[in-house]
């Protein structure tokens, strides 16, 4: 091997970068004799298997490249998987982001994605975004993995505040991601997918594996499309002599090339999916931008924000729904503009504004106008569009400079996701949840078992207008999902640690009284939080279902939550004065309107709930009659030895984690009363 071409093969090992300290690590003499020329074979995808390597079905050189407990996201069953191993902070992988989305829009719903870290050790800032984007897999499945995954991409450069700051924007809890990242908490899986990569030759970021087919480096599309045009060819053949489209990935892979040292990658708990047959219960203003009868028999939620491709890509497939089903089915508009989206907001407050003065056929209209122009949504091309549109100027104006809309926005938000649809695009279907942008046929069979179901509920006697409130009647209020996985043997879990936090005599309660009481629930919790006010309906749940549950409030203000503890201390002040009953009201009050929590909201809030004098409350407020007490709260907990962010649960003293779905805390509960001998 010439020296030339061996010191470009290094180069290509570490993704192209000419900075690479790698590179200018390896002499050329040394590459030249080293005898390893592995890289060499992974420059075409198409190459034949050296001497001695596997044979895998169809004579192509293939990885067996297992799949394990890595974010995924696409169909199960599609006729692709692509497993990436890739760094947050590698500039090649960075660029090739816009050919991976090409590849995802080409070949919508033909995709697996697989995502394995590879955080390179002179990136310094790649293991802390590493970290970030497993522990928010840890917190929100594969849906807020992505989330993170594309916000991180998105940024030139990346320090430890971009990651906390890019994190907590796409929806995870930053103390925790903090945390994470303090302890190395997701260490040891990102090292397992190191070594898996260090095995299978993948030195490098970024590099792809193609139904174990490896392509290197930032490749352009064609690349891509050569390899996956011949893998769907392939794939067809195998369908066609019966194997299962869920099948195809082990089919081609089993056989590959398993690397030096092959063994098996540490196997977290299955992670959770989605329940595809879940109905939610999700209401629907009448008065929300819709397009079809009144009297559908499917009404179809679609959640979106105005700047994600996403939701842009899903439009096409929506107009053929339309078409298709003509008046049985009914399109509902429902906002979700995410966070790291900065323009995405204004966007929804103009939709709003059109739909408020010139109804339905306005707010589609411009509906059509933003999804046509998303890269100019600032707001000097917004009033542009407003001026197309003939919408009277001084009430946008107004409705942007007030906020007028900001309030039904982030309820319709609040509502969403608190049913689990975090991203966009998301839709319901009389209820049924269908994420991401898919192709008409996954709609398809959800619309026509929907349809049976409304035929039957008529046939029974419910009024066609009534069919999406009885349909949704005894829907989840919370996320439901399936196991995709078995969990693999493993040892018997620990047993669950309890706290020992006392439980102050002046908290404020509801649920079962002191004297019926089996099970006391510590609720901490930040009227600032998201998540906090994303847990209500559950704890209601809870509240409703277990008569000797009581739960007890108990203040957990974070520090980076600028007005939560002057909120806390108002809701003890209100607590004094007006009891439980006027506490709970005050409560909802402030997760209603968890974004305006100044000092003067505070007193208006106040205000509102029988039996407070708002004068006390400003006074309290004034000589911080309640600061101590709040941060007895937070106190008591790290007294207890427990590292807590919010919410946060003690059951009997056992601790829950974060907005966890109300099956997790019926699984505790129940155990808890099985202990005291109450199954």
């Amino acid at each position: 091997m010439n020296r030339i071409l061996v010191l470009f093969l290094f180069a290509a090992a570490c993704g192209g970068d000419a900075e690479c300290p790698q590179t200018e690590a390896v002499s050329i003499e040394t590459a030249a004799t080293s005898g390893d020329e592995e890289p060499t074979r992974h420059l075409s995808a198409n190459r034949p298997a050296p001497a001695g390597a596997p044979a895998s079905l169809d004579g192509i050189e293939r990885f067996r490249v297992p799949i394990g407990y890595a974010p995924a996201k696409g169909p199960d069953d599609a006729p692709i998987t692509i497993v990436t191993f890739s760094d947050f902070e590698c500039p090649f992988c960075r660029r090739v982001q816009e050919t991976l989305e090409r590849v995802d829009e080409e070949y919508a719903g033909q995709v697996r994605w697989v995502f394995r870290q590879n955080p390179l050790p002179f990136h310094q800032n790649a293991l802390p975004a590493a970290i970030a984007s497993m522990e928010a897999y840890a917190q929100g499945g594969p849906e807020l993995f992505y989330r993170v995954h594309d916000a991180l991409f998105a940024q030139q450069s990346l320090d430890r505040e971009t990651i906390l700051r890019v994190a907590s924007a796409a929806g995870a809890d930053r103390t925790e991601v903090e945390q994470a990242i303090d302890d190395e908490r997701w260490k040891d899986a990102i090292e397992a997918d190191q070594e898996l990569a260090t095995r299978i030759g993948a030195r490098g970021t970024p590099n792809f594996f193609i139904n174990g087919r490896q392509l290197t480096g930032a490749q352009p599309f064609d690349q891509f499309q050569t390899v996956i045009d011949e893998e769907l060819r392939i794939v067809a053949g195998l369908i066609q002599r019966g194997v299962p489209a869920s099948q195809v990935y082990a089919s081609l892979t089993w056989r590959g090339n398993a690397g030096a040292g092959q063994g098996n990658t540490p196997t977290p708990p299955a992670r959770q999916q989605p329940d595809p047959a879940a109905i939610y219960n999700l209401p629907l203003d009448p008065n929300l931008p819709a397009k079809g009868p009144a009297d559908a028999l499917v009404t179809i939620a679609m959640v979106s924000d105005f700047q994600c491709p996403f939701c842009s890509r899903a439009l096409p497939t929506v107009d053929q729904i339309v078409q298709h089903y003509g008046n049985d089915v009914r399109v509902v508009f429902l906002n979700n503009p995410l966070a790291f989206h900065t323009d995405a907001m204004p966007a929804a407050e103009l939709a709003l504004e059109a739909h408020r003065q010139q109804g339905d056929a306005g707010f589609w209209a411009m509906h059509d106008l933003l999804f046509q122009n998303q890269r100019a949504l600032d707001r000097a091309s917004l009033e542009g569009y407003a001026r197309q549109r003939q919408l009277n100027m001084r009430q946008v104006t107004r409705a942007f400079d007030n906020h007028t809309h900001r309030a039904t926005i982030e309820a319709q938000q609040r509502t969403v996701t608190g049913l689990g649809a975090t991203g966009t695009p998301s839709f319901f279907i009389n209820g049924r949840n269908v994420r991401g942008a898919q192709p008409f046929t996954a709609f398809q069979t959800v619309i026509d078992e929907e349809l049976a179901r409304a035929r039957q509920l008529i046939q029974n006697g419910t009024r066609r207008r009534d069919v999406y409130q009885e349909a949704i009647r005894n829907g989840a209020t919370s996320p439901q999902y399936v196991n995709q996985r078995a969990a693999p043997p493993s040892q018997p879990a620990p047993p669950p640690t309890h706290y020992a936090i006392a439980v102050p005599r002046d908290a404020p309660r509801r649920g079962a009284s002191n004297r019926r009481a089996q099970i006391v629930i510590q609720q901490f919790g930040d009227f600032e939080c998201p998540f906090c006010e994303r847990v209500r309906p559950t704890v209601d749940r809870i509240v409703a279902e277990y008569p000797t549950v009581q739960i007890v409030w108990r203040d957990y203000p974070l520090p980076f939550h600028q007005h939560a503890h002057l909120a806390h201390q108002a809701a003890r002040e209100v607590h004094r004065q007006a009891g439980d009953r006027g506490f709970w009201a005050y409560h909802d009050l402030l997760y209603d309107n968890r974004t305006a929590l100044e000092r003067d909201d505070l007193l208006r809030y106040a205000g509102q709930v029988r039996g407070v004098n708002v004068n006390r409350v400003r006074r309290a407020l004034d000589g911080n009659r309640h600061q101590q007490a709040v941060d007895d709260d937070i106190e008591a907990v790290r007294n207890a030895g427990a590292r807590i962010g919010t919410p946060s649960f003690f059951i009997n003293g056992r601790l829950l984690h974060g907005a966890q779905p109300f099956e997790a805390f019926k699984t505790a509960i129940d155990e808890e009363l099985a202990a005291l001998g109450n199954p």
